[in-house]
This record gives structure tokens, C-alpha cells and sequence, in this order.
């Protein structure tokens, strides 16, 4: 039976006192959070964001974490971390359920693969929060007006370190084989400069590529499918944007080797 709000002891009951509010059904009652930790093979690094998101109150049993590279595209403890998320939400519906990383570049490597984590968050009405970097807070995907612009508004941040990430680990990749320049590429710097000249010239790729010829490797003397010059446009785009990422790529690998 609701109490009245100025009900209390020594206090006469007034006919025509209304009940306190009632609280609303979608009022959220407590926050729930599951946490998230990734690191590449290379960093090897997960302790500090293991001890950041305990910092911020999440069990041990309630921190997913993995070592995977950022090219991977399956991430198992990701995907186990996002179930729980779902789980919660189910089960305890008005609780804000809470998906806590360390930093926005654990979550995704590019625009089209957080903008679709924001769906996904959205759908499930699961909120967001990051404990470090330019967008520290929680953000609530279903909230008007903030369909979490976190991810937008730090985008170049995590292009260049996946762009870092990947790089290095391309890198070290072929320094283990003995190759320290890198594997041969399919598409060399020449045919590259050849298909940027042409295109500037307003011929398509589809029109190049028939010119193009492997100089080394398994597929020598034959044309690069289509797929490969796009690929190598695109690393080019991301050389021109962040060539800082680059650079550190291969300050990060001279100083992994300088410890071994």
C-alpha cells in the first residue's frame, strides 16, 4: 500500500493526500557491466586493462579478454561478451546493461564494423562505456540524438592504430621467415604508380589490370586479380592519411627485436 509523501510518524492522515509516484516500469534499478580486454599476439599486454576494468567494479568472472589480432575477424571471448550482454538484458530488463572497454580500438578496426556494433548495441539496448581516451564515459545507444557518436567522432584513432597494429605484425610476420622487407608483394610499387597515373587519367581498374604482370612469386607473369589492386589502393589511401601509423609500425618492431 503506497505511503503518502508527507506521511510520517506524529503525522494525521488529511483526506485528499495523494500517493507518492509510482516509479516507472523502464526506470533502469541498478547497473550491470560486463567487460572487455584485446591485445594483439605482438603487445602481449593485457594486465592494464585487466586492472582498469576491475578499477571500475566489474569481477573478474564478468571480464572477457583475448589476444587477437586486429585482422582477425572472429574474436570468441568478443562474441561471449556481447552474449552475456544479451543474457543480462533478457532476464533483468530494466537494469542498464553496460559493455565496458578500456579504450574505443579494442572494439572494432573500421567504420563499417562499429557502426554495425552500434546497431547491434542499440537493438539489444545495451549502453556503452569506455574507461580511457578522447570519449571516456557511458553512452546510450537508445538514447535521441545519441546513437552513440562516440564511434564516429573517433574513428581516426582507430584506423591509425589498427593501421599501426597490422602493419607490425605484417612486418614481424615476414622478419620470422627471414624476410625483413616484407614478403614480395603482388602489386609492386611501380604497378601501383602505374594504376594511379592511369586512373588519374580517368581509365577504371577494370581497364588496367589486363596491363599489370607479376614480376615474382608463385603467380609470376600473370595479371593480379582485381581484388589485389583494390586492396593495394586502399593500404596506399591509408599510407597517404596516417603515414605516422607506418612510421611507428616499424619503430615498434625495431624495438621488439632489440629485446629479444
Amino acid at each position: 500500500m503506497p505511503t503518502p509523501s508527507d506521511r510520517g510518524p506524529g503525522q494525521p492522515w488529511r483526506a485528499g493526500t495523494p500517493p507518492p509516484a509510482p516509479i516507472l516500469a523502464d526506470t533502469p534499478s541498478a547497473d550491470i557491466r560486463i567487460g572487455y580486454a584485446r591485445c594483439s599476439h605482438l603487445t602481449q599486454e593485457l594486465q592494464s586493462q585487466l586492472d582498469a576494468l576491475a578499477a571500475a567494479g566489474i569481477p573478474r568472472e564478468k571480464i572477457f579478454a583475448e589476444k587477437v589480432s586486429t585482422r582477425v575477424r572472429v574474436r570468441p571471448e568478443f562474441e561471449k561478451a556481447l552474449e552475456a550482454c544479451r543474457q543480462i538484458k533478457a532476464h533483468a530488463p530494466h537494469c542498464r546493461v553496460i559493455l565496458t572497454v578500456y579504450e574505443m580500438k579494442r572494439l572494432g578496426r573500421d567504420s563499417a564494423e562499429l557502426t554495425a556494433l552500434a546497431d547491434h548495441l542499440t537493438t539489444h539496448g545495451i549502453a556503452l562505456e569506455m574507461l580511457a581516451g578522447p570519449l571516456t564515459g557511458i553512452y546510450d545507444p537508445s538514447g535521441t540524438g545519441r546513437v552513440l557518436f562516440a564511434f564516429f567522432a573517433a574513428m581516426a584513432e582507430t584506423e591509425r592504430e589498427n593501421i599501426r597494429e597490422a602493419t607490425l605484425e605484417g612486418l614481424n610476420a615476414a622478419a620470422r621467415k627471414g624476410n625483413h622487407g616484407g614478403r614480395p608483394p603482388v602489386i609492386t610499387e611501380d604497378m601501383l604508380h602505374t594504376v594511379l597515373r592511369r586512373r588519374a587519367r580517368g581509365e577504371s581498374v577494370e581497364d588496367i589490370r589486363p596491363d599489370l604482370i607479376i614480376p615474382t612469386g608463385k603467380r609470376k607473369g600473370r595479371n593480379p586479380s582485381l581484388a589485389s589492386v583494390y586492396r593495394a589502393l586502399a593500404e596506399h589511401g591509408k599510407r597517404q592519411r596516417y603515414p605516422e601509423a607506418i612510421e611507428r609500425a616499424h619503430a615498434d618492431l625495431a624495438a621488439i627485436q632489440a629485446n629479444i
